[in-house]
């Protein structure tokens, strides 16, 4: 059974216990709800509840722990000589499971029947061709030792998911047998499901917590291996920016390029997109009727759902050649090529249009009425209202909203991969080529080159001090938007 129809059950079991949970109570009480501790949908929540979470937790479980344990259990079966000089045993194990996971697919692609899928062997079917032709691209061709290996990880990940198909079932319905058993006129089905709703959302909010800190020992763990092959000094101070490879730790990595890019292209986002976006929050809170602001900002906010990509590609193909015209050779001779600071700074700074107008529009919004309706009084205009009364009261939000625009530039990957270029240099000219902490964090992760050289590990310093920055940014815009709601709240 597939993951998804395996769901599609529990749901159905979840459907079935409230309506039993239900007829269980009223049951109980001969049909009078009255007598009931709790309205009769409590108990079929509770029926429902008790379906869903054992079986689901065991699910997440099992799907998470059984990779990995298969997984190790394979490695261990691996040949000493099959894993090449200079090679890595997690590449090989990659190779095996994308091998067992294209055999699956070709058998339900049609393309090969499950008796032939156990049988198939590399002498006379090419087996790389075959899983290429449903989709499953491989690096190299697939020898006998590794088609013997992924056909073992197919088998032992098909008996996992039988084994846990039942297991799941089986928590599914003892949830379900346990809920009918002890539903009756007297059970508190409503302090329950509001206990199990409570933790629940704890629960989620755990994951987000645990995810961040999950996220960051991934990081760290692989920047402290660099840095023991790469002088930390060299690489937080130094002015140049130039891995090869095969370089060593000899080779010059030094982070002060690629911050002064990231820096630059978001100052000049912020310098379109902060007048920009302010004046139109204020323009849609304090000046435009009802019917206006329903059309505009909506309108305002379809800028939000466009993905960088495409503003990467706006930037490359229509604002980069015509700055090129204006400020290239055929004008003022500043710039070289399309892809420059200002070109990626222009077109961020539209993208974040939308993120500083919408909040700095629902933090003005917030302002209380009898602010304004005092300064009115007092005689001033509706102008002076605005600027002495409602950005000074706003002022904390808004500029909590700014630093959140602020780290969502820093943040940005494809845009500046696109529009601002690869070189990493220091220069005050915005129309020359740089480039930012993200865009090399994917062009040193990508490739053939070995990671455990210093020139991939770095990707990793670079991730770490890029969560680093923004993670103080968004935690200086919490303290400034919780100052704002609890003085204007």
């Amino acid at each position: 059974m597939s993951a998804s129809t395996l769901i599609l059950v529990l749901i159905a079991l979840a459907a079935l216990g409230f309506f039993l949970g239900r007829s269980r109570a009223l049951a109980s009480a001969s049909g009078n709800a009255q007598a009931l501790h709790s309205r009769p949908h409590f108990y079929g929540a509770n029926a429902a509840l008790m379906v869903l979470i054992p079986s689901l937790a065991l699910f997440a479980v099992w799907t998470v722990v059984a990779p990995l344990s298969i997984k190790a259990d394979i490695a261990q079966s691996v040949p000493s000589g099959l894993v090449d000089e200079g090679k890595s045993l997690d590449l090989l194990m990659t190779d095996v499971r994308n091998v067992a996971e294209g055999l699956d697919r070709a058998v339900v692609a049609g393309a090969l029947t499950s008796d032939a899928a156990l049988s198939i062997d590399t002498e006379t079917t090419d087996v790389r061709a075959l899983l290429g032709g449903v989709g499953v691209a491989l690096g190299a061709n697939v020898g006998p030792e590794v088609l013997k290996l992924a056909k073992t990880y197919r088998a032992k990940s098909a008996s996992s998911s039988n084994i846990m198909t039942g297991l799941v079932l089986a928590a599914a319905m003892a949830g379900l047998a346990f809920a009918f058993l002890r539903t009756n006129k007297d059970f508190r089905a409503r302090n329950t499901v509001e206990a199990t709703v409570r933790a629940t959302l704890i629960f989620a909010a755990m994951v987000a917590i645990l995810t961040t800190v999950g996220i960051f020992f991934a990081l760290i763990f692989n920047t402290l291996e660099f840095f023991q092959l790469y002088n930390w000094k060299d690489y937080l101070f130094g002015t140049t920016w130039h891995p090869h490879s095969g370089g060593g730790s000899d080779q010059p990595l030094g982070l002060i390029p690629l911050l002064w890019g990231t820096i630059y292209i978001s100052l000049i986002a912020l310098a379109v997109a902060v007048p920009i976006g302010l004046f139109a929050a204020i323009y849609l809170a304090e000046y435009a009727s009802p019917r206006v602001r329903g059309t505009i900002k909506p309108l305002l906010e379809v800028l939000a759902g466009i993905p960088s990509i495409v503003y990467g590609l706006f930037a490359l193909l229509t604002v980069g050649p015509l700055l090129l015209k204006v400020f290239g050779n055929e004008g003022l001779g500043w710039m070289q090529g399309a892809s420059s600071v200002m070109t990626a700074g222009l077109v961020m700074g539209i993208m974040l249009i939308p993120f500083v107008s919408s909040l700095s529009d629902d933090i003005i919004t917030a302002v209380p009425q009898a602010l304004r309706d005092g300064s009115l009084g007092l005689g001033a205009t509706p102008s002076e209202t605005i600027r002495q009364v409602v950005l000074p009261a706003a002022l904390p939000g808004i500029v909590g909203a700014i630093i959140l625009a602020t780290s969502r530039a820093i943040g940005e990957t494809m845009l500046v991969v696109f529009g601002a270029g690869a070189a990493g240099k220091l220069s005050l000219n915005p129309f020359e080529a740089m480039t930012t902490v993200t865009a090399k964090i994917v062009s040193q992760l990508t490739g053939d080159a070995d990671f455990t050289a210093p020139e991939v590990l770095v990707a990793y310093a670079l991730g770490t001090t890029l969560f680093v920055v923004t993670l103080c940014l968004n935690v200086i815009a919490q303290i400034i938007v919780s100052k704002y709601q609890e003085q204007y709240s």
